[in-house]
């Protein structure tokens, strides 16, 4: 056994069923056995999570779930609890045993570095502040900040005292935001003067001044100064006096009881379609999922001995929920590794290495990111080599879209060469929704690259046919059958939940429907075939375009590619590939020819796309995914204001390349077919 091995830790999931047994005298033979047992008996399951877990509360729970009906489950009635308050659980521990909060860098290579006890400081001082300025239980508290320790703080201090935190990232659209924020009304704005971002310091005062104008709600704004502000905003009350209090108040200060079911934060759906959901999660069914997804993350104390120094990153901005997994860490009395900043460095001078560089620098044992970040880190010859502090990672964690298998075995072998030939992909698979995963990691299943190990503990997880038929090996939609605690309270403003009932459950009755293609496996292990609202039927079978980006971005000539099916005309379908080719290619014969020859492999013939289209890039919402419903109803015909939000799209400079696409489509389209030839 190489050094690196030595080091694993016992797994999380080992630790809870070896308690299931002493303390339930459960004993379960394979996690297959367990998983079934977690479903069909949520009362006895989640009540031995939340022991487990030791949550706090002065009235702890008589039932964890009243009644099974979807939407309006209730869970833990009459118990109070706060999501900062368990946070805090772990400040003496873990002060005793030095090992430090949040460690974080941003693109000038400064790390600093925030213990236990002087983040349960600054959010106590914040959170008094907010009191002062009038905030009390309900009212919003919003946040335009990127991924630094101030998020942080602030999330915890609104926890502390009952206000909602709904938080947007500066590299969004003041449109995009206000679609949000107008919403929701936040009382208060929390903001950063400037960012860095992709080797730029961006002045963001101005648009600060611009949401403050534009929202009424907002009674205050408290401004976090960072060098990179042109401009001050009048008026703005200084975030580092606000944070800086330490007096006996200050120390006295103890986070709020609050209602199991009191809102914790408002996330947001990707708003490319239309105006985007404001989905409200409450604190009890945030630490509960996040209880027992630390199961499948596999996050222990950083201070306990089986998981000393414990480090865990992943990359996101601040406006996706990959963010809040993130934070969510500190539930388990975990250190995060935050990172503020471009992953792959500039245009002008692209290093995929920076996030690596990061990892390596800040002793990250967990290292988390899109699927796309370690797609480009292939492409663009990454190697880890350059850093051999990373092989103290021991898990590699994906989402946001499917995992290539051969990229993670690429990832596997990079690892492998720095002695860490143990390490573990946790790839998982959930969303904004239910702030949590429905198909994760285990560490004790086996490899399985290109797939998610396993479905959630407590999830009722199946793939139906269209007969709502559960299927094995087969292509279906995922569905979960019974209630789940981080399932949204509500939508915000949505005051008779139609809004919400349309968007999980007019499909099927008391069943959610979650919107992606799903196949289970007979070993349990799962796989993602891509949104089934963007699904490619060719000739009656149908494929997720996951499994065509699969086939066709392992190709060295292939940079990037998107993949949309058009109707036409005579009732036929068109299918559309948009390539972005690789350094020193050129869409032409010889790549076409390549495209059509990974298809036919490993898919089918079926699915080789009618027309390839050169693009100078492919659009993506803000969490990394490919816009490809949007863009098929574009070329569809439906009106570009419709359907595409520039404000919301991570890539708003391609937009007006593929409008005039889809127009010059649909001139073509209305054409007599003598005339296009």
């Amino acid at each position: 056994m190489n050094r690196a091995s030595a080091s694993l830790p016992v797994p999380q999931i080992r630790l809870y069923r070896d308690w299931l047994k002493e303390h339930h005298g459960l004993d379960f033979p394979d996690y297959d056995a367990l998983h079934r047992w977690s479903v069909d008996n949520p009362e006895g399951f989640w009540r031995s999570i939340w022991d487990y877990e030791g949550i706090a509360s002065p009235n702890p729970p008589a039932a964890m779930l009243s009644g099974p009906a979807m939407p309006g489950a209730r869970w833990c009635a009459g118990t109070a609890v706060n999501y900062a308050r368990h946070v805090f659980s772990h400040v003496e521990a873990a002060q005793a045993a030095g090992q430090p909060a949040i460690i974080a860098m941003d693109e000038t290579g400064t790390i600093a570095t925030l213990g236990w006890a002087e983040l349960r400081r600054q959010a106590a001082s914040l959170a008094l502040e907010l009191r002062r300025l009038g905030v009390v239980r309900g009212d919003r508290v919003a946040g335009y900040l990127p991924n630094i320790p101030s998020a942080v703080v602030s999330l915890l201090a609104c926890a502390s005292i009952g206000a909602v935190w709904t938080l947007c990232s500066p590299d969004m659209g003041t449109n995009a935001i206000l679609d949000r924020w107008q919403q929701t009304g936040p009382r208060v704005l929390i903001a950063v003067d400037g960012v860095r971002y992709a080797g730029r310091a961006m002045d963001r005062s101005g648009t600060v001044a611009q949401i403050r104008s534009r929202l009424s709600s907002i009674e205050s704004v408290l401004l976090v100064s960072t060098g990179f502000g042109e401009h001050g905003v009048p008026g703005a009350i200084d975030f580092a006096s606000a944070i800086a209090r330490d007096d006996g108040e200050v120390a006295a200060f103890e986070p709020e009881w609050l209602p199991f079911d009191h809102p914790l934060w408002i996330l947001y759906s990707s708003g490319t379609t239309g105006l985007p959901k404001a989905i409200v999660h409450g604190h009890g069914g945030i630490i509960l999922a996040t209880a027992a997804g630390r199961m499948h993350f596999d996050l222990g104390p950083s201070y306990a001995a089986n998981t000393l120094g414990e480090r865990f990153h992943w990359y996101s901005a601040s406006g996706w929920v990959m963010w809040n997994i993130q934070v969510g860490g500190l539930l388990s009395g975990t250190t995060i590794c935050l990172f503020d900043g471009s992953p792959g460095g500039s245009k002008a001078h692209p290093d995929w290495g920076r996030l690596l560089d990061f990892a390596a620098r800040c002793g990250v044992t967990w290292f988390g990111a899109g699927a796309a970040y370690f797609v480009n880190c292939r492409k663009t010859g990454v190697t880890f080599d350059r850093w051999p502090e990373l092989a103290r990672v021991r898990a590699l964690g994906s989402t946001g879209s499917p995992l290539p298998p051969d990229v993670q075995r690429w990832g596997t072998r990079q690892l492998a060469a720095l002695g860490r030939e143990d390490v573990w992909w946790c790839n998982v698979s959930g969303g904004t929704e239910i702030a949590a995963a429905f198909m994760a990691g285990n560490p004790e299943l086996p490899d399985m690259p290109g797939r998610l190990q396993c479905r959630h503990l407590g999830a009722a997880i199946e793939a139906w046919d269209d007969n709502a038929h559960p299927v094995v090996e087969q292509v279906g939609e995922l569905v979960c059958t019974r209630p789940f605690p981080s399932m949204p309270l509500r939508f915000w403003g949505d005051k008779d939940g139609s809004r919400y009932r349309d968007s999980y459950f007019a499909e099927w009755l008391g069943v959610w429907r979650h919107g992606d293609w799903l196949t289970v496996h007979a070993d349990g292990s799962c796989t993602i075939s891509g949104r089934s609202d963007a699904t490619i039927n060719r000739h009656g079978v149908r494929m997720g375009t996951a499994e065509i980006y699969a086939a066709v971005e392992q190709l060295p000539c292939i940079s990037d590619c998107m993949v949309i099916e058009i109707d036409t005309a005579d009732g036929g379908s068109e299918l559309v590939m948009f390539v972005v080719p690789g350094q020193e290619a050129a869409v032409d014969a010889e790549l076409r020819s390549a495209i059509d020859a990974a298809i036919r492999s490993s898919l089918s013939p079926r699915f080789i796309p009618d027309r390839v289209v050169a693009a100078p890039g492919i659009p993506r919402t803000m969490s990394g995914k490919k816009q490809e419903l949007p863009i098929k109803r574009l070329f569809s015909g439906w009106p570009a204001d419709k359907v595409i939000n520039a404000d919301a799209s991570a890539t708003p400079e391609l937009l007006p390349w593929y409008i005039d696409e889809a127009r010059r489509w649909q001139r073509e389209s209305a054409m007599p077919s003598e005339e296009i030839s």
